[in-house]
């Protein structure tokens, strides 16, 4: 494709995003109030082991609507994620044949529960690391925590945790639509394994190691899993070039 028919088709598919999103943020707006006391759970579960009350804090009504709204959008990623991963998938991939598009469906119906599952190992870090560090309050001292700082950390963990473990998905993507070979990502093993660590380390909000490590195993188990899939593709590929040779 042209550079003009690109840039059109990357419109085409932010525009379809978009729309997505607005839906999903209707939903979302409906859902607030339940989606508030779950993500409070980790709070709740800190402040029955502690016995510290710990209480969400809103500075004012302005923040509470904005709040609601972020948190409306924060759920539109996820009742959407079908939907923008297959706009994510088309872009990459815009000139697939009617046999070829079966793998559209493959790689949504891959991409969505690694989606999720990241966000849920994100969700079950999140309570070990409140209970971390709820454990420096002094005894019977009230913890006011700023409600947009800390359901924005929350979001932002989850989502992030989500990308993480949608990053092989997207590798084999790429290697698929030929952009990227199974034995460039073969060769970049050390680096995707540093990357891993690091991303853990940061991302997650307790400096113990056991966390780090739990969270960039399986990061690192889904990376070589793209790079087997990858290189059984190109050895797939050149089979069907070189017996079209003959």
């Amino acid at each position: 494709m042209p550079l003009l028919e690109h840039l059109l088709e990357l419109r085409k598919r932010f525009v379809l995003i978009a729309l997505g999103l607005v839906v999903g943020a209707i939903a979302g707006w409906l859902l607030y109030d339940p989606l508030l006391v779950l993500l409070q759970r980790p709070l709740v579960v800190a402040e029955e082991m502690r016995g510290n009350e710990m209480t969400l804090n809103f500075a004012g009504p302005m923040a509470a609507l904005d709040l609601k709204i972020k948190s409306s959008l924060f759920l539109a990623v996820f009742l959407t994620c079908p939907w923008w991963l297959y706009q994510v998938w088309a872009f990459i991939t815009p000139g697939l044949n009617s046999n070829e598009k079966k793998y559209a469906y493959g790689f949504v119906g891959a991409a969505f529960p690694l989606f999720l599952g990241g966000a849920y190992m994100a969700w079950l870090v999140f309570p070990h690391a409140i209970e971390i560090l709820s454990g420096f309050l002094p005894d019977d001292a009230t913890a006011f925590t700023n409600a947009q700082e800390y359901l924005s950390l929350v979001m932002r963990l989850l989502i992030a945790f989500g990308l993480a473990f949608l990053s092989p998905v997207l590798l084999v993507g790429l290697n698929f639509a030929g952009l990227l070979s199974g034995k460039a990502l073969l060769g970049g093993w050390r680096w995707a394994i540093l990357v891993a660590f690091t991303f853990a380390a940061v991302i997650t909000p307790t400096p113990d190691a056991l966390t780090m490590i739990l969270v960039a195993l399986p990061i690192c188990v889904l990376y070589f899993g793209a790079v087997g899939v990858s290189v059984l593709h190109d050895r797939s590929v050149e089979k069907r070039l070189a017996e079209a040779e003959i």
